[in-house]
Parts: structure tokens; sequence; C-alpha cells
């Protein structure tokens, strides 16, 4: 008899929101998985897009935004892939400037300081891509952030692309600051190097770790959208990615990120 394979595995209708139920379920209660069950794994990007996407129905408020996970070597080295990958930031996962993030299930424990971008006019999908130029039209204001990842999965390192995809691309907490106020847009972001404060240490991040330039991660999310047939809309926000490598945080910790003029933001680790 023929050994069944991932291949020869049907898929039901229902597998995406089966398999992003498992996952939402994990990540309320805090708890990890090996792996999604065999017949509700994701083959390749599109199907752990499927599953993502499925997150968003079980929300009760408008998606806050999107994050790119990976835009970074430290970053793609911390959960093994190759490049970056698309998530969603739900409403519910947005902590207030200065205020608590709960460690208690955080297997990651890393926090990372990166530029966010609202934008103030939908980015529709259409054949062609969009350059950088046409996306930065479409910003409205430019903030300071830190992102708190984690992952449903206990082995993150080897759970593989697809999986961590369906995995909301390693969302958990995110942190916004107010909007930068200084002319950001007449600045090279590439060489902006925020100070980041922790336990004491002074860390240096750099806008080149950026996929090479924040405004390129930017142009990025909006066309893995555009490919999936999703419209970036209007007062979402997009984050970029650290611009540091990720750095690992403990229960009493607070973290501060100094933009300079494009402002700073805070958070606490509970």
């Amino acid at each position: 008899m023929k050994k069944q394979t991932g291949e020869d595995i049907m898929r039901g209708p229902d597998q995406p929101a089966s398999a992003s139920g498992i996952l939402r379920e994990h990540w309320r209660e805090g708890r990890k998985l090996a792996a999604l069950p065999p017949d509700l794994r994701p083959r390749d990007r599109i199907e752990g897009y499927a599953i993502q996407a499925e997150i968003e129905t079980r929300s009760d408020q408008p998606l806050f935004g999107w994050k790119i996970a990976a835009t970074s070597e430290a970053g793609q080295r911390h959960i093994n892939v190759a490049g970056p990958m698309a998530g969603r930031i739900l409403a519910e996962t947005v902590l207030p400037v200065g205020g608590t993030a709960a460690m208690a299930g955080n297997a990651m424990r890393v926090a990372e300081p990166e530029f966010a971008f609202r934008l103030g006019k939908d980015l529709l999908p259409r054949p062609t891509p969009y350059d950088v130029g046409e996306v930065l039209a479409a910003v409205e204001t430019l903030h300071p952030a830190i992102e708190i990842p984690d992952s449903r999965f206990a082995d993150f390192v080897s759970a593989g692309e697809a999986q961590l995809i369906a995995d909301n691309a390693c969302a958990h907490l995110f942190v916004l600051g107010a909007p930068a106020t200084a002319d950001w847009r007449s600045r090279d972001l590439i060489e902006e190097r925020p100070r980041i404060t922790l336990r004491g240490e002074t860390f240096i991040g750099h806008g080149r770790n950026v996929l090479g330039d924040p405004l390129i991660a930017l142009a990025w999310l909006v066309n893995e959208l555009r490919g999936l047939g999703i419209i970036a809309r209007a007062g979402q926000v997009i984050t970029t990615g650290t611009c540091h490598p990720p750095l690992p945080i403990g229960s009493g910790d607070v973290m501060e990120a100094d933009f300079g003029d494009l402002g700073q933001v805070s958070v606490r680790f509970g």
C-alpha cells in the first residue's frame, strides 16, 4: 500500500478556518503546538495566507494594519526563513505607548524597534507592481513602533515558511508611537539610527537593516497584498520590520526606542 504523503492529503473547503481556529485558540490561551494536523497544514505560501486570512474574521474590530516578518538577515535567521512574510496586526493586540506587554506564554521573548507608516488612501490590487514613489505618495504619517512577536509553534525555527505565514507571520503584540512631526519625507531613512535602551544598555538600530531601506520594505508589503488580491486600506498601519536584531526581553524590563525628532516609543514587559 502506498504511503500517504503531504501532497496526497485532501484539503477540505473548511481547511483554512479549521487551521486558523487551532492557531487562534493557542494564541488566546498562551499554549504551543508542534505542528498543525497533516490535513490542515499549509503546503505553500498561498495556503498559509488563506489560513492567516481567517484570523481577521475572528476579530470584532476592523483590521489595524500589517506587519512584515523577517526583513533583516537577523530576523530571517531567528525564524529560519529565506525572506520576508506579511502578517496582520489585529486591533486587540495593539498596546498604548508605555503600556505593559504580558509575557505569559511568550516563547520568542524578543522585541523589535520599527518604522511604521499609516496609509492615507487605498492601494488597490492591480496587474503591475507599485513602485516606492507610488506607495510613499499614499502614506499619511510615519510613526516609531515596537513589535513583540511570538509564535504558536513550540519550535518556530523548524515550523517552516508556510506554517509561519499561517501563524500570522509571528504577530503577537504591537506598540505604535505618535506620528512624527518632523519632515521625514526629506530624510534618508536608510541612515536613521534609533537608540534603544533596555536594562540600562544602549543599542543602535539602523534603517538599512530593513530590507536595505524601510521604504522598500513598505512597498514590498503593498505588493505582497497586491499579489494576494488584498486592498491596502487608508487608515491601516504598516510596520516594516526591525531595524535592530531582535533584542531579548524578560519580565520587568522596559524598552525605549528613541528615533530622535521622528519620535519615541516605549513598552514595559509584565
